[in-house]
C-alpha cells in the first residue's frame, strides 16, 4: 500500500474513533462548563474530583484497552473463538477491578487531605466522587466493548454510541446541577447523578448493538464460565498498559495536586486549561487508537512493511494536528478560556490571567504529546507493553512530577513551572517510546517469516 493509501486508511478508520474521543471529551467539558457556571469552588472540587476517578478508571482501563490488539490480530487471522474468550475476560477483568476501585472513590476525603488538598474543596469533591464512582463498573464494561467494536474496525457505531452519551449527560447537568425542567437543584451531586445515568445508556447501547449485529460471537452466553488461559493473556498485556495509563494520569493528577497548594482560583484555572488541551489529546488518541488496530492487524498477518508505512504516515499526521492546535492556543486563549467562567465571576480577570499563561505551555506540549501517544498505539498493536510501561513511569515521574515541583516551587514559576515539568516527562516519554518502536519492536514482526 503507498502512503497515500495509508493515509485515506487511517482517515476512514480514525476519524469516527477521534470524534469518539471528542464526544467522550465533551461529557467531561460538560461537567467542567455547567459546574463553572454554577461555581468557582464547585468547578475546583470536580476538577480534583475527575483527576482523581480518572486516575483509577484509566487504571484499570488498561484491562479494557489490551481488547484492542488482541482482538485486531485475531480477526485478521480468521479466528472468532478467540475473539470472544479475550472480549469475555476483559468483562470480567474490569469488573474485578471495579471492585477495588470503589472503596478509594467512596473513601476519596481522607485521602484528598492526606494529599494536601483545601478541606472544603476536598469534601465537595468526596460528595462527588460517592455519586459518580458508581459509574466506573460500566464506565469499564463500555470501554471493554468499545475496544472489541473497534479491533473489528467497527468504529462508527464507537462514535454514535459516544454521542448519544453525551447528549444524555449534557441534559442530565442542565437538569441536575441547576434544577431545572422540575428537577431538584443539586449541585455538584447533580453532575455525579447524571455521570452514572450517562454510562448507563452507553452501556445498554452497545450491549444491544454488540448482541444483534454480531450474534457469532456469543458474548454473554455461558459468561459465568472461566477461561484462565485467556484471562491470563489479557492480563499481561493489560496490566502494563493500565499501569501506563496510571503514571501518565497520575501525572496530571499530580500537577492538579500542586496547582491546589497555590489555591482555589489556580486550581480552576488549571482546570479549564486542562480540559482545553485534552480536546486537542482526543485527535492524537483517535490516531492511536487507529495505529493500535492497524498495527495489531499487521501484527497478526507479519507484515512488517505495511507496519512501518502506517507508522509513518500516522505519526506525520499527528504532527500536523499539533502544529494547528499550537496556533490556536497562542492565539485565541482569553476567548477559549471565557467559555468556561461566566462573565460576572469575581475572580474572572485572575483566572484570565493564569489561564492565559498555562495554554502557552499546553501549546508547547502538544508536539510531544502527541508523538508518545503515537508511539504507545503502535507498541501496543505489536503486543509490547512492558517495556514501554518501564519507560514511560520513568518519563512521568522520575523526570515531569520532579521538574513540576522544582520549576513551580523552587524557582517560584507557579503554575507555568508545574506545567514545563509536564512538557519535559512527555518530551522524555516520546523520544524513549519511539526509540523501542523503530529500534527494537518492528523488527521482531515478521522476523520468523524471513528467517
Amino acid at each position: 500500500m503507498t502512503y497515500g493509501g495509508h493515509a485515506r486508511a487511517i482517515a476512514i478508520l480514525g476519524l469516527p474513533l477521534v470524534g469518539g474521543h471528542l464526544a467522550q471529551f465533551a461529557i467531561g467539558l460538560t461537567d467542567t462548563v455547567m459546574l463553572g457556571w454554577y461555581g468557582v469552588e464547585e468547578l475546583a472540587a470536580v476538577t480534583l474530583a475527575g483527576s482523581y476517578f480518572f486516575i483509577l478508571f484509566m487504571l484499570g482501563g488498561g484491562l479494557a484497552m489490551a481488547i484492542m490488539p488482541l482482538v485486531a490480530a485475531s480477526d485478521a487471522q480468521g479466528d472468532d473463538t478467540s475473539i470472544r474468550r479475550v472480549t469475555r475476560m476483559g468483562l470480567w477483568q474490569t469488573v474485578m477491578f471495579g471492585v477495588l476501585a470503589m472503596g478509594m472513590l467512596w473513601w476519596s476525603e481522607p485521602i484528598l487531605l492526606l494529599l494536601g488538598q483545601k478541606p472544603d474543596v476536598a469534601s465537595l469533591a468526596a460528595e462527588y466522587l460517592r455519586v459518580a464512582g458508581w459509574g466506573i463498573f460500566p464506565a469499564l464494561w463500555v470501554m471493554v466493548l468499545k475496544s472489541y467494536l473497534a479491533g473489528l474496525e467497527r468504529t462508527q457505531i464507537v462514535l454514535w454510541i459516544t454521542v448519544l452519551a453525551a447528549v444524555v449527560n449534557a441534559i442530565g447537568n442542565y437538569a441536575l446541577i441547576f434544577g431545572n425542567w422540575g428537577a431538584p437543584e443539586l449541585g455538584i451531586i447533580g453532575a455525579g447523578i447524571a455521570s452514572v445515568l450517562t454510562q448507563l445508556v452507553s452501556l445498554v447501547a452497545v450491549i444491544i448493538y454488540a448482541l444483534k449485529v454480531l450474534p457469532q460471537h456469543a458474548l454473554f452466553q455461558r459468561f459465568w464460565r472461566p477461561d484462565w488461559e485467556m484471562f491470563g493473556r489479557v492480563f499481561k498485556i493489560g496490566v502494563p498498559i493500565g499501569l501506563t495509563n496510571l503514571s501518565e494520569v497520575s501525572m496530571f493528577g499530580a500537577s492538579a495536586m500542586m496547582m491546589g497548594w497555590l489555591g482555589t482560583v489556580p486550581l480552576a484555572a488549571h482546570g479549564i486549561a486542562v480540559q482545553l488541551a485534552s480536546a486537542t489529546f482526543m485527535v492524537h488518541l483517535g490516531l492511536s487508537n487507529a495505529a493500535t488496530i492497524r498495527a495489531g492487524n499487521a501484527y497478526g498477518r507479519q507484515d512488517r512493511p505495511h507496519m512501518a508505512k502506517g507508522t509513518v504516515v500516522v505519526t506525520v499526521i499527528s504532527l500536523a494536528v499539533s502544529a494547528i492546535s499550537m496556533v490556536v492556543f497562542l492565539t485565541c486563549a482569553e476567548p477559549l478560556i471565557g467559555l468556561f467562567v461566566e462573565s460576572d465571576e469575581p475572580d474572572l480577570a485572575q483566572i484570565l490571567a493564569i489561564g492565559t499563561g498555562l495554554l502557552g505551555m499546553a501549546a508547547l506540549f502538544q508536539l510531544v504529546d502527541g508523538v508518545q501517544a503515537i508511539a504507545l498505539g503502535v507498541l501496543r498493536g505489536v503486543q509490547d507493553t512492558a517495556v514501554p510501561m518501564v519507560m514511560a513511569a520513568l518519563s512521568y515521574w522520575a523526570v515531569g512530577i520532579p521538574a513540576s515541583y522544582v520549576f513551580g516551587f523552587m524557582f517560584g514559576l507557579e503554575g507555568i513551572g508545574v506545567w514545563l515539568g509536564l512538557v519535559l516527562g512527555l518530551a522524555c516519554a516520546a523520544v524513549l517510546l519511539m526509540a523501542r518502536f523503530w529500534g527494537r519492536s518492528i523488527k521482531q514482526v515478521g522476523a520468523a517469516s524471513m528467517a
